[in-house]
């Protein structure tokens, strides 16, 4: 060992990165000729090499220049790329400036340092006489771990002491408040802004509603046909959703603290944090820390063991056995939740969308026979049949019948597979024209998306200070409505791009596929049906009267003439 450390300290510098590059990395907020430049920057880095790796060769040095990017975060295009590079390991050394240039944040420094030595790539800023290729330069970044991690532990128990904090008061911390409720600002003795939650007592019966039809029925999708068939709504005049109605049974808020809430809690083996004479049945219960707020997580639940469970200041709805009761009853549906699809013969399951209202249609096998000996299915709109017919008249259209329409209009396609390589190269040059724009609206979409990250992370930051807190979340709220907004325009843009924008190799396998489509495709058993048509189709839409139309994948297909019937 002792043998090997003197041969490494006796390698030059160019020695140690062992076939890899000197990657120097510059950036400047803005773009000005003043101060440290970009072009200054990488003239101080070339001096420092030729300094110290005498024998470096040109070609081994790759310049990564950001100008006009902050470093408040990592989000960058160009050492975005530099730290790819080095995981691929291209590169065995970065040098940089100054610190700052780099990053100016220590717990990003941190996280970096942890990713850069992982990979065995060193590290050097000059103006701070910073170099991990010395024992000198390790030595520091060993305090600057040491530092570090005592910030996050710090803010760690500001956060934590905040939260007992405020399961004393049992108040609301603001933002969106739950249906049945509304959120009401209250003055503290302090002058800062607090929350209270007031019932609404109108929305507060339809929670009512929503319990007692689960219980009675012990289905969420008997409690959503039931709110579709009433008009019923949510608080924002939307249709609820079978998510929404889970979420509203799963919520503590609405259970009452008394004693089967205090029994529920205990025997889960739950810190509690208000004294068991609180709960009388005066008050419904509040829960902190339920979500976390770590960057790029959303709002991504925690488990119960690191929940802050404490009597709230609000009226509760439901009582402590009625909430642990449905508790119960989900905790049982899930487990036997998973069912097996059916074996039938219905080959666009997956496939066929209501040409009324968009939705998805599912077939529903019957025990009858057709002529041929096959059982008869039919497809249903699945908004219609949640709705009982209110939302949508669409008919069943019989299964057997539409599936054999679409077979045969993909057979004959099959036999002119120049004309489909025709349609499909159109589409695809439609949208590769756009695709410049794709791309720096995508480009644009994350840049916007890291900033929401980097305000989020300073609103929690705050709240762990001990400001405003209700007034902190419900920013933060905002900032997440925001964040999921920009997140689904760039599932969008992706989605578009992978389902239409193929490969030149994916189009030719497309059409060989298509060629020998007919001649195959009655020789296949069931499952290797769906997936030949999957492969070729991305949709089909059920327009009533046996009319469909077909979306293969790579364009959009819209038969015209007799071929749409």
């Amino acid at each position: 060992m002792k043998r090997r450390r003197e041969e490494e300290y006796r390698q030059s510098p160019s020695d140690k990165l062992r076939g890899r590059k000197i990657a120097v990395y510059s950036r400047k907020s803005k773009f000005t000729g003043k101060g440290d430049s970009v072009e200054n920057q990488i003239k101080a880095c070339h001096d420092y090499l030729r300094l110290h790796f005498p024998d470096m060769n040109d070609d081994q040095v790759i310049e990564y220049q950001d100008e006009g990017f902050s470093g408040k975060d990592t989000q960058r295009p160009r050492f975005k790329a530099m730290m790819d590079a080095c995981k691929r390991g291209e590169i065995g050394l970065i040098i940089c400036y100054r610190l700052d240039r780099f990053s100016r944040k220590t717990l990003d420094f941190l996280r970096i340092s942890e990713d850069l030595e992982d990979w065995n790539v060193s590290f050097v800023s000059i103006n701070d006489h910073f170099d991990t290729t010395t024992s000198t330069g390790k030595a520091m970044m060993t305090m600057v771990a040491t530092f570090a991690q005592l910030e996050r532990e710090t803010i760690q128990e500001r956060i934590c002491d905040n939260l007992l904090a405020l399961a004393e008061t049992g108040r609301w911390l603001g933002g969106i408040a739950p249906t049945g409720y509304k959120s009401e600002e209250v003055q503290s003795h302090d002058k800062r802004k607090q929350y209270k939650l007031t019932l609404i007592s109108e929305e507060a019966e339809l929670v009512r509603l929503i319990f007692t039809r689960f219980m009675e029925s012990n289905s969420i999708v008997a409690v959503d046909k039931y709110l579709l068939q009433n008009g019923i709504q949510t608080k924002n005049d939307r249709a609820f959703s079978r998510h929404t109605i889970k979420a509203i049974l799963e919520n503590p808020v609405y259970m009452i603290a008394d004693q089967d809430a205090w029994n529920y809690f205990t025997r889960l083996e739950l810190e509690i944090f208000s004294l068991e004479e609180k709960f009388n049945g005066q008050h419904g219960m509040m829960v902190y820390n339920k979500t976390s707020q770590m960057k790029g997580r959303g709002n991504e639940f925690l488990p119960m063991e690191e929940w802050v469970i404490a009597v709230g200041a609000h009226e509760g709805i439901i009582s402590g056995a009625d909430w642990v009761r449905v508790q119960g009853m989900l905790a049982q549906n899930k487990s036997k939740s998973y069912h097996k699809p059916k074996s039938h013969h219905a080959l666009l399951s997956g496939l066929l969308y209501c040409g009324g209202c968009g939705a998805y249609m599912r077939p529903k096998l019957s025990q009858r026979k057709n002529e041929n000996g096959a059982l008869i299915y039919a497809y249903l709109c699945e908004k219609k049949e949640r709705s009982n017919g209110k939302l949508c008249a669409m008919p069943r259209p019989n299964g057997n019948t539409i599936d054999a329409l679409v077979c045969d209009q993909v057979k004959e396609l099959a036999g002119n597979p120049e004309i489909f390589q025709e349609r499909l190269e159109y589409y695809r040059q439609q949208l590769a024209d756009h695709s410049g724009q794709f791309a720096d609206e995508t480009a644009a979409l994350v840049k916007q998306i890291a900033e929401l990250d980097r305000q989020i992370e300073n609103l929690v930051l705050a709240i762990a200070k001990g400001d405003s807190q209700g007034y902190l979340s419900q920013q933060i709220d905002k900032l997440h409505d925001r964040k999921a907004t920009l997140e689904e325009r760039v599932s969008e843009i992706k989605s578009l791009t992978r389902e239409y924008l193929l490969p030149e190799n994916e189009v030719a396998i497309l059409v060989e596929m298509l060629s020998s489509f007919a001649s195959t495709f009655e020789n296949m058993n069931i499952e290797e049906k769906r997936a030949a048509l999957r492969r070729v189709i991305q949709r089909v839409e059920y327009h009533s009267n046996e009319e469909v139309k077909i979306f293969f994948t790579g364009y959009k297909f819209e038969p015209q003439g007799e071929d749409s019937k």
